[in-house]
């Protein structure tokens, strides 16, 4: 497994404190940034990181901005990404579990970084359970493509 990380200026804190966690569990993983405090576009990073996603089964993203929410938004506009916000251990853990999310997004005005660490190491230990979730999955993709019916 492969992880990529990127954040605004809001989410730097965690990012960095979630940086460190791969690199105790020796992790591999690419920082998109952004790198200061100094005030980012979000979407960039979003961008960045949910295109290196997108198609790939082994690569997991890590978003993180203010809330978690805006970045969440523009990653999802990727043909590919199921990105969730989440705020705690259940949603780290269910958003893999049934949603086979391929990004989590968290907040660093919102969660502290031993949070932010803490989710992160749930989201990216716990494995889609498939079964009747897949067909759930499958009509989220089937939304995106354009070929949905009731």
């Amino acid at each position: 497994m492969k992880v990529v990380l990127g954040c605004d200026h809001g989410g730097l804190n965690i990012k960095n404190a979630i940086i460190e966690y791969l690199k105790e569990k020796n992790i591999d993983f690419t920082d998109f940034g952004c790198y200061t405090e100094e005030s980012v576009d979000y979407p960039v990073y979003a961008y960045k990181v949910a295109t290196a996603v997108a198609g790939e089964s082994d690569v997991l993203g890590i978003l993180c901005c203010g809330t978690g929410i805006g970045i969440s938004m523009a990653a999802n506009k990727v043909k590919g990404i199921r990105a969730a916000v989440c705020t705690n251990e259940f949603m780290a853990e269910m958003t893999r579990r049934h949603n086979d999310s391929n990004i989590i997004c968290m907040g660093g005005r919102i969660i502290d970084e031993a949070t932010a660490v803490k989710l992160a190491d749930i989201f990216l230990s716990t494995e889609f359970e498939g079964e009747r979730h897949t067909k759930r999955v499958d009509m989220i993709t089937a939304i995106e493509d354009g070929t949905f019916t009731l």
